[in-house]
């Protein structure tokens, strides 16, 4: 039986202007068996998690904020190589060298420095368990009859925090490594169409591999309402809207 799994829901702000405008962001506040786990929104496939006192960026995009006003990553994690992920003007604003940055062998032709982790690779950082689970396309292709994302070149990740495993699928259709994983509370899947996948096949993909809680990201224009339709009669996969274009 699927453990209960406690979520609360806030708004976070952050100053992004000399003239004290302000961005808002929603943050869901995560209990884990060691601690809270905090997610915040910032938009597209951008997210700032905080756990344990570690600050973890993923796919940093300067479109979506002022990365001076947001904390210094102690890791930051990069699916793929493609310029809304993997930005190097948002980078240096949330990396010193303290900062761990994990990501693919494509990216570390972008990057000096960092861990490359293939297709299945598995890593403890900084006490945090990370699985790189392959992402690519199947279906969806460029008029060149090449797929957006080829097979080998991104990685999603999941990431263990105390009892708690989140999956954040990068750019990825409904690939049958993604519908094969075992235990994941928490899901990030991208529907921004053409590049990754349509509200039925993230339907398909949360229907076999169930996670308790699943956010659509990266979905552009997609009508989020119809992957909350697919899903009705799957009452253990709870969906959570939050703005995440």
């Amino acid at each position: 039986m699927r453990r209960v799994i406690l979520t609360a829901f806030f708004f976070v702000f952050f100053s992004i202007t000399p003239a004290a405008a302000q961005e808002q962001f929603e943050m869901d506040v995560i209990s884990t068996s060691k601690g809270n786990l905090e997610i915040t929104f910032i938009g597209h496939g951008t997210l700032m998690l905080a756990y344990d006192g570690k600050i973890i960026h993923v796919d940093p995009y300067s479109k979506v904020a002022d990365f001076s006003k947001l904390p210094v990553a102690d890791i930051i994690l990069l699916t793929h190589h493609h310029h809304d992920h993997l930005d190097p003007a948002a980078l240096e604003l949330v990396r010193n060298d303290k900062t761990t940055v994990v990501l693919t062998e494509i990216c570390a032709q972008t990057l000096e420095s960092g861990i490359i982790m293939k297709n299945g690779a598995v890593q403890t950082i900084k006490s945090i368990k990370i699985e790189a689970v392959p992402a690519y396309n199947l279906v969806h292709k460029r008029d060149t009859g090449q797929v957006y994302h080829p097979r080998g070149e991104g990685n999603g990740y999941i990431m263990t925090f105390g009892d708690i495993r989140l999956y954040i699928a990068g750019d990825t259709e409904n690939t049958p490594e993604m519908k094969g994983l075992k235990d994941i509370d928490y899901a990030f899947l991208p529907m921004n169409l053409p590049y990754t996948m349509t509200p039925e096949m993230v339907a398909d993909a949360a229907g076999k591999f169930k996670p308790g809680v699943l956010y659509p990201y990266h979905y552009g224009e997609t009508d989020t309402a119809r992957v909350i339709s697919l899903l009705k009669d799957s009452p253990e996969v709870e969906v959570r809207i939050r703005e995440m274009q």
